[in-house]
């Protein structure tokens, strides 16, 4: 997975450019995404089709593996989702493969 950091804002969240892999519950096969935007609690991303706000869905993040989620909104090719669990987006970060 590629990361490139962009920037932060004062609510948190952290700009950049990262590829995942997105899996909607009911919907077979997963989907390659570029997440936008990234916090403890969700993460902005594009998507090649529209997902149902209130979908579940699992997400793969570097370092972090996979995690649940739900659609919070959707709109224009991107979408917001609400992780069910804090995460640290520093881990997210981290060169793969260094301790």
């Amino acid at each position: 997975m590629d990361t490139t950091a962009v920037g932060g804002d004062d609510r948190g969240r952290d700009s950049l450019f990262l590829l995942a892999r997105l899996k909607v519950a009911g919907v077979d096969g997963e989907t390659t995404v570029r997440v936008r935007n990234l916090s403890s609690g969700g993460l902005m991303v594009e998507l090649p089709e529209p997902v149902a706000p209130d979908s579940v869905i699992q997400i793969e993040l570097a370092a972090l593996g996979w995690l649940a989620g739900r659609v919070a909104w959707q709109t224009e090719g991107r979408a917001g989702i609400a992780f069910d669990k804090p995460i640290d987006p520093q881990l997210v970060r981290k060169p793969v493969g260094l301790a």
